[in-house]
């Protein structure tokens, strides 16, 4: 026989898989960034930088395989938040996924800049075209570009992140505060990416402050989907159960 009732999964299997999968991406995100790119990348000279990536090949290509993982789970998250938000408002909720999709091609496809960045330095027959120089030179404007990739994928992140926020506060079963929070990271990302772009010089002054509210906001959302989920009472209302 044919059955006609439905067992929906509860907000809370979705809050905590949520709260794991932005863990994994904040994570990831720390470790590509602070523990390898900072450390292996000597601003402003190329001969260095190349020296570091070619003696920790290793580490660069793990690094960059973390960042796929880190966008990997990107997409579930965002069929998360949908579902999380979308009793809100479903068509906000909608453009929070589609901002948030383009961000995430633009990131993976920004990849590339760092593999490009290390088969530069390789030893193939057609790289002999070039001197070393030239090779390191190149190597680091693959970098450089990857950075600007990076913030013009934040553009796209700083709108997800507005959106998120607004359906957060206006939930009722997640904390105002964190919507607020979320907001105010929105802020601070669009701030950051369109002054690297227009004057990248108080841009670089500004960093890392300007992103340090973000990473308040993302860590503390993540830690409460984590912890302690949606109030399923006030879900229930909202959803009409």
């Amino acid at each position: 026989m044919n059955s006609n009732h439905n067992t929906e999964v509860s907000p809370q299997v979705y809050a905590r898989i949520g709260g794991v999968l932005y863990l994994i991406i904040i994570a990831a995100g720390i470790f590509g960034e602070l523990f390898v790119r900072d450390k292996l990348v000597v601003s402003g000279n190329a001969i260095a930088t190349a020296n570091n990536i070619m003696a920790h090949e290793l580490l660069w290509r793990i690094s960059i395989a973390s960042d796929l993982i880190m966008h990997v789970c990107d997409i579930p998250l965002m069929l998360v938040f949908y579902v999380l938000l979308r009793p809100v408002n479903k068509n906000l909720a909608l453009l929070m996924v589609l901002f948030n999709l383009i961000q995430t091609a633009v990131l993976v496809a920004n990849k590339l800049n760092l593999l490009a960045a290390m088969s530069l330095l390789g030893s193939a027959d057609y790289l002999k075209a070039f001197n070393p120089n030239q090779l390191h030179a190149l190597s680091y404007l693959s970098i450089k570009l990857h950075g600007i990739g990076f913030s013009v994928g934040l553009i796209f992140f700083g709108f997800t992140c507005l959106v998120s926020g607004y359906l957060i506060f206006r939930s009722g079963y997640l904390p105002r505060i964190l919507g607020v929070m979320m907001q105010i990271a929105g802020l601070c990302y669009l701030i950051n990416s369109f002054a690297l772009i227009i004057a990248s010089a108080f841009a670089y002054r500004m960093f890392p402050v300007v992103l340090l509210p973000p990473f308040i906001a993302e860590l503390s959302l993540c830690l409460w989907l984590l912890i302690k989920g949606v109030n399923v009472l006030k879900w229930n209302k909202q959803v009409g159960v």
